[in-house]
């Protein structure tokens, strides 16, 4: 691996057939494929590897709802089935763990209607969560499998069983994937170092501190940075590619089963890990003063999670964490070469799914780097997010 002599500077000028700008969990599987297909890579982020929002705390890996099957639901059902392989593959090699576990999730059903949409979804599992010899199902429990998880009065008309989801460390995977590259005979990493413009035509990469990097092909996996980083490429657009949106979470001490399905209710997350830790999350912010700052809103998420599981009443709140998050104008994953500009490839979006994600995503813009097909669905290009752009006013 290299490093940067100091944070911002580099010594002398660098040249690489691939650059990915951008160390989170994107730019990370971006370079372990790229190792794989034996690419010369250089791997740049502005600061340490995994510090934005691939750093956070929650984990927790949904599927989306069963019903109105589509081929973005397929993709992702694909990619989190896929994702437990290719963790298992990094855990024997590294003899890392990434605190993985398919426990479920469980929703509860507070008002009578919601019961009958919730049956109706198990035949839509039925159909749809099946891979193989493999199935998973979205049961209608009347009551809870752990006593007060969830508390029985956030559960009157019983409660969803859903046997897809899963749960990670987000540090533990980004830290496995940061511990591979060390080993890697292909990528070199630059921490420190701060992206600030790509010519696409000259093929350079500017950074902060005046040097630049020449590269064959360039992938922004910068998050929401990225966007920016996009925009400059071509001629302004109507509306901005994306926006950071602001998350919050926290991390408390319990004596709580970790094998515990995550629980999921309006907007909050609880998702027991290892080691006796829960996370609860998370907070959609689209204005925020400070980016890394928690404050009541967090208070309010941790006080709706001690209600919904009486267990974490007494529980010790050990971390508080606040981040960004990269949100695309069409909310979905933004990957793929630019159409005017063909060797600079997107690889950034996709808001609270991408992680689950991130390693298929990665995979396609690798295969852009290599003129392949992206194998995504249309929604997901980079092509499409400018031209929903364009048509805003």
């Amino acid at each position: 691996m290299i490093y940067a002599d100091s944070p911002g500077r580099l010594s002398g000028q660098l040249s690489t057939p691939l650059l990915i700008v951008g160390g989170g969990i994107m730019g990370l599987w971006a370079a372990v494929h790229a190792e794989r297909c034996g690419i010369d890579t250089i791997l740049i982020d502005s600061g340490r590897l995994g510090q934005g929002a691939s750093g956070g705390l929650l984990g927790a890996l949904m599927p989306h709802m069963p019903d109105k099957w589509s081929e973005k639901k397929q993709f992702q059902f694909d990619a989190l089935l896929s994702l437990e392989d290719e963790i298992r593959g990094l855990e024997e090699v590294t003899g890392l763990q990434a605190g993985y576990r398919r426990s479920g999730r469980l929703i509860p059903l507070p008002k009578a209607h919601l019961r009958p949409i919730a049956e109706r979804h198990c035949a839509d599992a039925q159909s749809h969560w099946v891979a193989g010899e493999r199935r998973f199902h979205w049961h209608v429990l009347d009551a809870a499998v752990a006593p007060d998880w969830p508390a029985p009065q956030f559960a009157e008309a019983g409660l969803v069983q859903d046997t897809l989801a899963a749960r990670v460390s987000p540090r533990g995977l980004g830290g496995m994937l940061a511990a591979l590259l060390k080993t890697a005979r292909h990528v070199r990493v630059i921490e420190g170092a701060a992206v600030v413009r790509i010519d696409s035509s000259a093929a350079v990469a500017a950074l902060f501190d005046g040097t630049s990097i020449a590269f064959g092909h360039c992938i922004i996996a910068a998050g929401h940075r990225a966007f920016a980083l996009l925009e400059d490429l071509g001629d302004p657009l109507p509306q901005r590619l994306g926006q950071p949106v602001k998350g919050q979470a926290a991390l408390l001490k319990a004596d709580v089963d970790p094998g515990l399905p995550l629980l999921y209710l309006d907007g909050l997350y609880i998702v027991p890990h290892d080691g006796g830790h829960v996370a609860i999350g998370s907070t959609s912010e689209n204005r925020f003063n400070d980016p890394q700052g928690t404050d009541g809103q967090l208070d309010a998420l941790i006080e709706r999670a001690r209600l919904l599981a009486p267990c974490l009443a007494e529980a010790l709140v050990i971390e508080r964490w606040a981040g960004l998050r990269p949100k695309a104008i069409d909310r979905d994953p933004m990957v793929g070469a630019h159409p005017d500009h063909a060797n600079v490839i997107a690889l950034t979006g996709g808001f609270k799914v991408s992680f689950g994600m991130a390693h298929r995503l990665a995979e396609a813009a690798i295969a852009a780097v290599c003129g392949g097909p992206l194998g995504l669905p249309a929604s997901f290009s980079l092509e499409n997010h400018l031209a929903v752009a364009s048509r805003r006013t």
